[in-house]
């Protein structure tokens, strides 16, 4: 067998049945163009490699080196084991996107991540939360520091700048069973937290911090599931950290213990803590503020000694609902249950693949797989954006009109 990379291009070919000329018309590539380069009078462009490995649905990696791409051999817990087969084709998806970014010289910046200082898992995830929140005010650049504290930024907004300061890539998929969370950082490359759509929106974005936790402290090295999420909850001792690391970054100590000086004397002295622990505008103040579920912050007041375990068990019975109702804010809550429901693909691999895309580096073939829709689904939904918006002529010269 020839082990060039024209001979695994010919394996390609052979495989698909085809004639040259009817697989070049199918990936895009002139006849005369795909001679020459098997032929080696002239070289494969890293476009021509994206678009056979697509249409062979092999690697770029495996057409220039003969190496296959390390699956996600997944060895989750509970319902996960079951699904370790459909885990590894997303995460594939993912990884493919990456490598044909990679290969266009596209690929996205992947910055050095912060080490887990010493301690038992809970002082190691607050660390780690603390060394994020600082990093997050200092890496985005020159005139970029963040305007709103972490913490009470939407989820998709927090996301946004933690792929940008970690380059840690996001992505809400449909997950299969009952995996909540999925994350793996493949060597030198893409580093992936995944959550399940789903409208209860607070667990969602616990996941997605949850598994952050994992990436940052190193413990995704093979693929990592989580079935379910539950705050307070996990005994080993990489799930206490992430556990713990998601709580600080979601609901920072300061601004938590703020709250409960400001709760007010009376309600202290009434119920024997720093806390009141009644069901009232205080704590469901809290839920919505924080974004996250009353029994995450229930586990979080526990942690920090604001409250006892019998004050936690009566919180921690209230829904995210209830908390939104209670202060008139059920619009927000409807608002992030829809936006939960949505997929949302890893921004910087989309943006990266859309750009090459509108250079000529590519075709839309990566992206759509990305997307997981057809070319031309995509294509017809980016023309339909390119359209001039309704009374809106275009007048010789491209300058629009507005008309009535």
């Amino acid at each position: 067998m020839d082990e060039s990379v024209s001979g695994r291009v010919r394996t390609v070919i052979t495989a698909a049945r085809m004639s040259y000329a009817a697989f070049a018309a199918r990936v895009g590539i002139t006849p005369d163009k795909l001679s020459k380069s098997l032929n080696g009078i002239r070289r494969f462009s890293s476009t021509d490699l994206a678009l056979i490995a697509e249409a062979g649905s092999v690697t770029v990696d495996w057409l220039l080196t003969g190496r296959q791409l390390r699956r996600a051999g997944v060895a989750g817990r509970g319902d996960a084991a079951a699904h370790s087969s459909s885990l590894s084709d997303i995460a594939e998806r993912f990884t493919a996107a990456y490598e044909v970014l990679e290969l266009l010289g596209r690929a996205p910046e992947m910055p050095t991540l912060p080490e887990v200082g010493p301690g038992d898992p809970d002082e190691q995830g607050e660390q780690l939360a603390a060394t994020v929140r600082a990093w997050l005010g200092q890496t985005l650049g020159p005139g970029e520091p963040l305007a709103t504290d972490p913490a009470l930024l939407p989820t998709g907004e927090l996301l946004s700048v933690i792929e940008r300061a970690f380059g840690v890539d996001f992505a809400v998929v449909e997950l299969p069973g009952l995996v909540d969370g999925f994350s793996w950082q493949q060597e030198g490359g893409p580093r992936l937290a995944l959550a399940r759509r789903d409208d209860r929106w607070t667990r969602q974005r616990f996941t997605l911090a949850h598994e952050l936790g994992h990436l940052l402290a190193g413990d995704a090295a093979e693929p990592r599931t989580e079935s379910p999420v539950a705050p307070g909850h996990q005994a080993e001792p990489d799930e206490v950290r992430a556990n713990a690391f998601a709580a600080a970054l979601l609901m920072p100590e300061a601004d938590i213990r703020r709250a409960a000086a400001q709760s007010g004397p009376e309600s202290a002295a009434k119920s024997g803590a720093d806390f009141s622990v009644d069901f009232n505008v205080e704590f469901a103040e809290l839920v919505v503020r924080f974004r996250v579920s009353p029994s995450a912050l229930a586990a979080r007041l526990r942690r920090l000694g604001l409250i006892d375990a019998s004050q936690q068990t009566r919180l921690r019975r209230r829904t995210t609902a209830e908390c939104h109702l209670a202060v008139g804010a059920m619009d927000a809550y409807l608002r992030e249950a829809a936006l939960a429901e949505a997929e949302r693909p890893p921004a910087r691999l989309a943006e990266g693949l859309y750009l090459a895309f509108r250079s000529g580096e590519t075709t839309l073939r990566p992206l759509a797989a990305l997307l997981g829709v057809e070319p031309k689904e995509l294509e017809d939904d980016l023309l339909q954006d390119d359209r001039p918006q309704d009374g809106a002529v275009e007048r010789d010269g491209g300058e629009l009109v507005y008309q009535p």
